[in-house]
């Protein structure tokens, strides 16, 4: 089984990770008619945590972790819930292609941050317009969804370094580093969105979406990463990633009917353009996140 796997392509499990990474969010959208925002933002982590629980229980692995790597899991698992959080709330006020925008620009600018190249400089500039134009930075009642889309951008960027950290533990296998951060952002997430989730408990139907979408948006696509950066470059990892903000469009039409503008495309388009034109530091530093 394990052979058969290995056989499959890494960019097999790239493009899984994509569709999933944004179609489970668009089917949370459609879970809003009934359970609140919230309920639905503690649902899906809750319901990941549980997949995980069951398949890794991960808390065998939190014994073998010192003080430094429980303190990063817990800090981990806290950015997770307020992430899932603002991106719910922004994916209720906003098209899922312009809060996925959004979310790339951090991480572009933190790459121009660390390496102040021309190319780095070129990457964060067709972003910064690209999300300009997507968000369509105007008083146009969306300034809540803005801010929250903007929240979960930066908890994304913070999300990815604090699980790069945690990527270089090896007391601990890096899913199990994971699924015990699913079950402390379950517990962080209990008192902001556990209430609004209640009725659904009521509602078989409703229990079996909200199980849906937290293993659609937080267990498929997570273990497709694992799996595809494993066994991909870096910078090729890179130029995939920028195909997302492309694929939440394109999942918006489809599942959600979110038709987007010409100047939304444009802007789409310039984000593609910025994360794929971003680059590493240092051959070190791609070694040191991979």
């Amino acid at each position: 089984m394990a052979n058969r796997w290995q056989r499959l392509p890494p960019q097999a499990y790239f493009v899984v990770g994509a569709v999933f990474h944004y179609l489970g969010p668009a089917f949370a959208v459609l879970l809003f008619a009934r359970v609140e925002v919230l309920g639905v933002a503690w649902l899906r982590i809750a319901s990941a945590a549980v997949v995980f629980a069951v398949w890794r229980r991960p808390w065998r692995s939190w014994k073998h972790l010192d003080v430094n790597g429980r303190r990063l899991i817990i800090a981990w698992g806290l950015v997770l819930a307020l992430m899932n959080v603002c991106f719910y709330l922004a994916l209720q006020r906003m098209a899922l292609g312009t809060v996925a925008a959004v979310e790339f620009l951090p991480v572009v600018a933190l790459a121009a941050a660390a390496a102040r190249t021309r190319r780095n400089a070129l990457a964060l500039v067709l972003a910064t317009g690209g999300v300009y134009l997507v968000t369509g930075v105007h008083a146009d009642g969306e300034a809540f969804g803005l801010i929250f889309a903007v929240g979960n951008a930066l908890l994304f960027a913070t999300y990815i370094v604090l699980g790069h950290r945690i990527a270089r533990i090896d007391r601990i296998p890096r899913i199990d580093g994971l699924a015990l951060s699913m079950l402390v952002a379950t517990v962080v997430a209990l008192p902001i969105g556990g209430w609004a989730a209640a009725p659904v408990f009521l509602d078989p139907l409703g229990l079996l979406a909200a199980l849906g979408v937290g293993v659609s948006s937080s267990v498929i696509p997570y273990v497709a990463d694992q799996l595809a950066m494993a066994r991909l470059p870096r910078a090729t990892y890179a130029l995939l990633v920028s195909l997302l903000p492309a694929t939440a469009t394109v999942i918006g039409v489809v599942v959600l009917i979110q038709i987007p503008t010409a100047p939304e495309i444009v802007g789409v388009l310039l984000v593609i353009a910025g994360v794929a034109a971003h680059r590493p530091p240092t051959a070190r530093a791609e070694r040191g996140v991979a």
